[in-house]
């Protein structure tokens, strides 16, 4: 919920019990669709994202507000107070991400939606039923096969597919409670090799065949992939930067032009090792504003 107290902009999030003041030079109201794939990679219907930011004069944005907002009712409260909405374009989503990814320092996001967290109860149960779900698939493998396992496993996904139960997923695939654990770790000890960069929910950084640098959002969220090389668009460098409370990363072609614009922590050990190991260039500092601002604007597409 948005208000004006004066010239300043009060917005509400009751769902987390948050409330921001600010003072912006204008408003950008946004829409654009995000490419989205399944596990495999394979890519699904693409997602329309839209919202509305709050700027400052510097056009960086001080407030995210993802979600719906009607063309009129923003135009109707921006201009109580005299503020300028800009809308962005309708064709190319990489100019609304790239807006969106120049964070001011001390930006936040609302999104009016808290964090589902699940119950004791719940956790309990999902335990125990992951635990039973084990305890079964060893005592049937070791009295009658894996064979026999296979089977039992092949109706449980049937039955899935029929009833929709996410406790029988629990039960009929054990392996999956433990799973998650395990694919954070192997994915830190792939970090700390230089294979990976990143987390592993995303948005992180690996490089395929034929050099090719794979960026991944995280689900459901497309990876995008860029080739590594000395072409005008191929990825030469990486710069992890630090802007005052605001941290990211840059990828640049052999010409100094940033490529794409990553915000977010980026270890830089990780990214020294990363980019040693795939042979790119690698540079950690801080950045003035000018330079923020400059490499921001002049970037060709960006992760909001």
């Amino acid at each position: 919920m948005l208000t004006w107290d004066g010239g300043t902009l009060v917005a509400a999030d009751p769902a987390n019990a948050r409330t921001v003041r600010l003072t912006p030079a204008a408003f950008h109201h946004y829409r654009y669709e995000q490419a989205l794939a399944d596990a495999s990679g394979k890519k699904r219907e693409p997602a329309v994202v839209g919202g509305l930011a709050a700027l400052d004069a510097d056009g960086l944005v001080l407030l995210d507000l993802p979600g719906e907002w009607q063309g009129w009712e923003v135009a109707r409260f921006a201009s109580a107070r005299g503020v300028p909405v800009h809308d962005g374009p309708t064709g190319r989503p990489e100019p609304v991400r790239v807006t969106l990814a120049r964070r001011a320092p001390g930006w936040t996001r609302l999104t009016g939606r808290s964090r589902p967290r699940p119950s004791r109860r719940r956790r309990i149960a999902v335990l125990c039923l992951g635990v039973g779900g084990l305890l079964m698939m060893a005592y049937v493998t070791a009295t009658l096969g894996g064979v026999t396992w296979r089977g039992l496993s092949w109706l449980g996904r049937l039955l899935l597919d029929v009833a929709e139960a996410k406790w029988l997923l629990v039960l009929f695939s054990p392996l999956a409670f433990l799973l998650a654990p395990l694919r954070r770790r192997l994915h830190r000890g792939r970090a700390r090799r230089g294979a990976v960069l990143g987390p592993p929910g995303g948005p992180f950084l690996s490089v395929g065949r034929d050099d090719v640098l794979c960026v991944q959002p995280g689900p459901p969220m497309a990876a995008e992939r860029l080739t590594i090389g000395l072409g005008p668009r191929d990825v030469a460098s990486l710069l992890v930067y630090r802007y005052e409370s605001l941290r990211g990363l840059f990828v640049f072609d052999v010409n100094g032009r940033p490529l794409r614009h990553l915000p977010g922590p980026w270890p830089p050990e990780d990214t020294h090792r990363f980019a040693v190991r795939h042979g790119l260039g690698c540079e950690i500092r801080a950045l003035s504003r000018e330079e923020y601002l400059g490499l921001t604007a002049r970037v060709g597409d960006a992760l909001p």
